[in-house]
């Protein structure tokens, strides 16, 4: 295996004048530069995952799929391979902005499956997406309908921590948190969405995406989320959108 110091670091902004990035057939922006262990096909399939309708919120946006991006370090760098001491230094992934381009460098080699892997790039695309267009009116009337019927559980710590301070305030005189509540539905829309975008490129177990203490949404109710949204963004040609309770076999 070959030493840290027989891999030079790059600036992210030479990666970009290195890497060619391409549209994929639903507009995304796209590239992978180093050894990033990914094959063509697999990048091309989880790509194109990503609804067509999101494209054009996300025209600034460049992902570049690399195999380290380095945490600590001013600047953002990147690593064209993978050693244990860089691995260690790694982020999941950084953002760097070039003239009118906001690049997303993502991390491959900190991740063991296509899941972890897949899971990262949508929840980028997801934050990506509200950031710019912001979050469906519908969805936010319905996933707050659902808190104010006191579903068990949400979809990430986040949403969790912000639907809790929400629904703590409307007790106050001053009324509920309008921020904490825009929070949470952008949290909840941006779990939703990625959630959403993986079931289309990954069979995954719902239980699975749980990383820390907080109860998770329970599943009729994400179901509804995610129908809502599927409804929204309709899948690719080639992709199927399907909700198992029940495994078989």
């Amino acid at each position: 295996m070959a030493g840290a110091a027989q891999l030079e670091l790059w600036h992210a902004e030479k990666v970009a004048t290195q890497a060619v990035v391409g549209a994929a057939p639903n507009g995304l922006r796209y590239t992978a530069w180093g050894d990033t262990h990914i094959t063509d096909a697999d990048l091309e399939r989880l790509v194109g995952a990503v609804p067509v309708a999101l494209a054009p919120a996300l025209s600034r946006r460049a992902y570049y799929f690399v195999p380290l991006a380095i945490a600590d370090t001013g600047e953002t760098m990147i690593a064209p391979g993978y050693t244990v001491e860089l691995g260690d230094r790694a982020i999941c992934h950084r953002n760097a902005s070039f003239g009118a381009t906001d690049a997303v460098f993502i991390s491959t080699r900190l991740v063991e499956d296509r899941f972890g892997l897949a899971f990262e790039f949508f929840i980028n695309v997801a934050h990506n997406f509200v950031e710019a267009a912001g979050v469906p009116e519908s969805f936010a009337s319905l996933a707050w309908s659902q808190s104010e019927a006191g579903v068990r559980g949400e979809t990430s710590q986040d949403a969790w921590e912000a639907r809790r301070r929400a629904q703590d305030s409307r007790s106050s005189s001053k009324g509920i948190d309008e921020r904490s509540r825009s929070n949470f539905f952008e949290a909840a829309f941006s779990d939703a969405l990625a959630i959403y975008m993986l079931s289309l490129a990954v069979d995954f177990d719902y239980h699975d995406l749980r990383e820390r203490e907080y109860p998770l949404l329970a599943a009729p109710a994400l179901a509804e989320r995610l129908r809502h949204v599927a409804s929204l963004f309709p899948v690719n040609a080639g992709y199927e959108f399907q909700v198992l309770y029940r495994r078989k076999g």
